[in-house]
């Protein structure tokens, strides 16, 4: 599809960016004047976007000027954002591309050149989220240590810490060149390599080189086994398709890679300069906004329609000031900071708004402080939290490598079209729907659960919190203990040492990826802290399972050259992987004696990690207590062995001589924070991460792809198949067809998720999914789950309706089941649907309110489709999942105002026809008239023009394949 004529409407706004210079840009504030300059800086790029690509269909010139008259049209228009580029995960990324590859099939079926199908704008595909921990922990964790005591001392040009010296002995690190015959740490150690190669890690008993852990190493190569059908089609994808580029696995997580590598905070195109802007397939896009950078997560099927040239929709949305003063407390982390944050933000209201930062508070704020405040936007409801751009921005961009003439320009450029804060404020300030205030000397060290990650708890009060939660009710905190089983301990053997179990009871503790992983403060803060740790002599029980799951290389780059990696290994803290891995619950599961005492005294286990999703069970389904904690709280709850303890008063263990040792005598203090910090997150890490990204690593660059102009479907991939979206494809769209005689396949109630419908998690032995991977030869331990099989759609279509929870009326009981009416048989959901479309019986579903709502995901709007869903009925619908149903050929049909099936008498066992007027129009109403004689009106939900262009194509993959042929 060709993009539309840059600007074209609004020509007369480009100018130059320097009398010297080639260089153009729009100069928004000659459309506006006072009235831009009043606009919050998050709408001064949505306004951009409109005035670069307005091209009179797609965005209109009447959109322009809705942004513009922002303040008196929130909440009440829809606007379309076209974002300079997308950003894909692996699992919500391989349908897009798999759809891009089935196209370029289509296209050449119908006359035209499948070398032209390539997606319209820059996309990023990250492979982050196949990572499991197959393997924990390698050989040498948790060696012994008798009597406690320090490592060996190191040499000053080695690290900035002192390490006291001691004997301990190796047990075999993969790739360890140090001395392990003799047992002495760092006797030869020499100094450390600042080249490094795969993964920069070094032996914790040597501090040597070490290429790729034993840990790493092995979790990638199962990793590469489980996924190798899948990461070959990726690699294709990287060499056949422009604008594409693929993140290997094994480099970081989707939104941490997008922050350190992909961001570009301006784009220079043509030599025009617009803001960068992103949207993709991950909640957590919205890291960037600390950076600048505008953007937010979709569905799938809105980004493949930006990657198709299509905008996002999206209405007006109110944005609220957050105004920050004052400063925290010396012992609050960066992520006491954000939780304080959203705790204010989610009381405030903020669902479905934009947040906008302003105050003396932010210039306190680094770029890492800020990106973890705008990547918890989930969890507090907003769509995006955003950072203008200011001198703290420019001088992070300055220490992470960027060109020094590129970020010139790009301070001109945001200088010259008002997107610049400047620190002392300015003459005019944005109005916002709402100004909130956050003081941030009110932040105090805290965690968050034990159930949601909504319920904060200060670190001071977090035993008496706990047990109050024993005694509550079973609820949203409680676990309703009986009294006199409150103190039950139950005593357990490992590796011939007794250990005692109780309720509060750490059992996993994880410093993972995700938010707090991008911040170097509080990972160092964790390094620091067991340093300190090990160096007084303390330890963390083998029984708990430990692990540390960077972001990206770049962490354990800074972690390693600070020298605190060994210290964290010691304590078990040994680094993984990098991906999801504890935060999606790939756990490895717990030592058998530890299940067994659990569910022998019936105790309230907990897992610590330094996440921002934790809820009971995510983890581990024995694991019922969950608490977020920032990783130096991570490591202190771990060496403590649980969470039912006052840290003011009770010390976390004793050093050699019998002394107690308080988490106060080993938190390290933000001076000598800050000089580590400063001292290793330099410009070399970045360098280097860059260089490694750039490279990729030995086994993706090993990995065989074709180079065919199609992709060669291999018949026998469970896997990778090509989807049936184009099999029927006509070279022009035929008119609107009738549906007639259509049964209802699922009758449901109100507030269907995209939960139940969509496919996810694990693929039941007993489901259609099951039967179908066991009839193509596998086993159910290779059933993977259906987040990896996302590229079949064989698999997914068998996937959807499949949730055990779903409460179907013809049923009566949650189940996945309905009722095929021409023969009476109960079936699965897809069963019944495949018979109905061998009878040509086409499909509707009946619906209550709010149907699809939830995450968006397109499988809940394709599985529908592939089962011959022709439409859906309901009394009111989550505006995405309604856009991914007309997106995807489905039409949304809507109950008249205070009307749905139970009042209009409607069994769901009747058959309904109705059909669509020629000249079929936003908002119009059709009669259905059913098999009993029985008539009822529905509003077709088309909002626009172009919802209705799309749904005469077929839906927006059709209407593509078209203008590509």
């Amino acid at each position: 599809m060709d993009a539309p004529s840059a600007g074209s409407a609004f020509e007369d706004l480009l100018e130059a960016l320097s009398p010297s210079s080639d260089n153009k840009f729009f100069n928004l504030a000659k459309l506006g004047g006072s009235k831009y300059d009043a606009l919050p800086y998050s709408i001064r790029v949505l306004l951009e976007a409109a005035i670069r690509n307005c091209d009179g269909f797609l965005v209109k010139k009447e959109d322009v000027m809705n942004i513009l008259d922002w303040k008196s049209k929130q909440n009440n228009v829809e606007v379309p954002f076209l974002p300079a580029r997308v950003l894909l995960q692996d699992f919500t990324g391989i349908p897009a591309m798999v759809d891009f590859a089935a196209m370029r099939e289509a296209v050449k079926t119908l006359g035209g050149d499948p070398k032209n199908v390539h997606p319209a704008c820059p996309t990023d595909l990250t492979v982050d989220h196949s990572l499991q921990i197959d393997f924990s922990k390698c050989a040498i964790q948790n060696a012994p240590n008798p009597g406690g005591g320090d490592l060996q001392k190191t040499t000053s040009k080695l690290s900035p810490l002192k390490v006291q010296p001691r004997k301990v002995s190796c047990r075999g690190q993969t790739a360890c060149r140090g001395p392990c015959d003799t047992g002495e740490l760092g006797r030869n150690s020499g100094k450390f390599s600042a080249q490094i190669e795969n993964t920069p890690i070094l032996c914790p008993f040597h501090l040597q080189p070490v290429p790729e852990p034993e840990t790493v190493l092995k979790n990638q190569e199962v990793e590469f086994g489980r996924n190798r059908e899948r990461l070959q089609f990726f690699k294709w994808c990287s060499k056949v398709f422009k604008n594409v580029t693929l993140i290997p696995p094994g480099t970081g997580m989707a939104h941490q890679v997008n922050l350190e590598y992909l961001s570009r905070v301006v784009f220079e195109e043509d030599h025009l300069f617009f803001p960068d802007s992103v949207v993709g397939t991950d909640s957590h896009i919205t890291m960037v906004n600390g950076l600048g950078i505008l953007g937010w997560g979709v569905g799938g099927i809105e980004t493949e329609a930006v990657m198709l040239g299509l905008p996002v929709s999206l209405t007006l949305p109110e944005v609220v000031g957050c105004e920050l003063i004052g400063s925290s407390s010396s012992l609050a982390t960066s992520i006491d900071v954000v939780l304080g944050i959203t705790k204010h933000l989610r009381q405030a209201g903020v669902a479905g708004k934009f947040v906008e930062f302003f105050g003396s508070g932010v210039a306190q704020l680094s770029v890492t402080d800020r990106t973890t405040i705008a990547n918890m936007c989930p969890e507090y409801g907003a769509i995006l939290s955003f950072f203008p751009v200011d001198n703290v921005t420019l001088k992070h961009l300055e220490h992470t490598g960027f060109d020094k003439d590129k970020l010139a320009s790009m301070e001109m450029y945001l200088k010259a079209v008002k997107l610049f804060r400047n620190d002392q404020g300015s003459s005019v300030e944005p109005e916002y729907s709402q100004i909130i205030q956050i003081n941030l000397n009110s932040i105090a060290p805290s965690v968050s659960g034990p159930k949601r990650p909504q319920d904060r708890v200060a670190v001071s009060d977090m035993k008496n919190d706990f047990q109050a939660c024993l005694n509550e009710k079973v609820g949203f905190k409680g676990f309703q203990i009986a009294a006199d089983k409150q103190n039950d301990v139950v005593p357990i053997q490992y590796e011939g040492i007794e250990y005692k179990l109780s309720h509060g009871s750490v059992v996993i503790a994880a410093v993972i990826s995700c938010t707090n992983n991008c911040n170097p403060s509080v990972m160092l803060a964790a390094g620091l802290l067991a340093k300190k740790a090990v160096e007084a002599g303390l330890r963390v029980k083998p029984y708990i399972r430990t692990s540390l799951s960077p972001g990206s290389g770049m962490v354990t780059h800074y972690l390693s050259s600070s020298g605190v990696v060994p210290y964290l290994s010691r304590l078990g803290f040994e680094v993984v992987g990098y991906g999801c891995s504890t935060c999606v619950g790939n756990t490895a599961p717990l030592p058998e004696t530890v299940l067994n005492a659990i569910k022998e005294g019936d105790l309230v286990a907990c897992g610590v990690l330094s996440g921002n999703k934790n809820f009971e069970g995510r983890l581990c389904d024995c694991v019922r207590a969950n608490y977020l904690a920032s990783p130096p709280l991570v490591v202190a709850y771990a060496i403590a062995g649980t969470v039912n303890i006052d840290f003011q008063t009770e010390p976390l263990g004793t050093d050699p001589q019998g002394r107690n040792i308080y988490l106060c005598d080993i938190w390290p203090n933000r001076e000598e924070l800050h000089q580590v910090e400063e001292e290793h997150v330099i410009f070399s890490m970045f360098k280097e991460l860059k260089e490694k990204m750039e490279k990729g690593n030995k086994r993706w660059n090993s990995l065989d792809a074709p180079d065919s102009i199609l992709f060669p479907w291999d018949s026998k991939s469970t896997y990778i198949r090509c989807p049936s979206f184009f099999d029927k494809l006509a070279k022009e769209p035929v008119s609107l067809q009738p549906i007639e005689n259509a049964h209802v396949l699922l009758y449901l109630g109100d507030s269907v998720t995209t939960d139940h419908i969509s496919p996810a998690g694990s693929i039941a032995r007993s489901s259609a999914a099951a039967k179908y991977l066991t009839n193509r030869g596998l086993t159910p331990r290779e059933f993977n789950s259906y987040g990896a099989r996302r590229g079949n759609d064989a698999v997914m279509t068998r996937g959807t309706f499949a949730n055990i929870k779903l409460l179907n009326k013809f049923i009566g009981k949650p189940a996945p089941k309905t009722i095929h009416f021409p023969s009476g048989q109960t079936l699965d959901v897809f069963e019944a649907a495949e018979l109905y479309q061998r009878e040509g019986i086409p499909l509707i579903i009946l619906a209550g309110k709010k149907y699809g709502s939830g995450n968006s995901r397109d499988w809940a709007a394709k599985g529908p489709y592939l089962m011959g869903v022709k439409a859906v009925v309901a009394e009111s619908y989550e505006k995405i999942h309604k856009d991914h149903l007309i997106g995807i050929g489905i039409a949304p049909l809507q109950f008249l105002p205070g009307e749905n099936a139970s009042s209009l008498g409607l069994s769901g066992r009747e058959q309904f026809s109705f059909s669509f007027p020629e000249d079929l129009s936003p908002g119009v109403t059709l009669n259905i008239k059913t098999s009993t004689g029985k008539v009822f009106s529905v509003i077709a939900s088309f909002e626009n023009d172009v919802e209705i262009t799309l749904y005469k194509h077929g839906g927006l993959l059709n209407y593509v394949a078209r203008k590509f042929s």
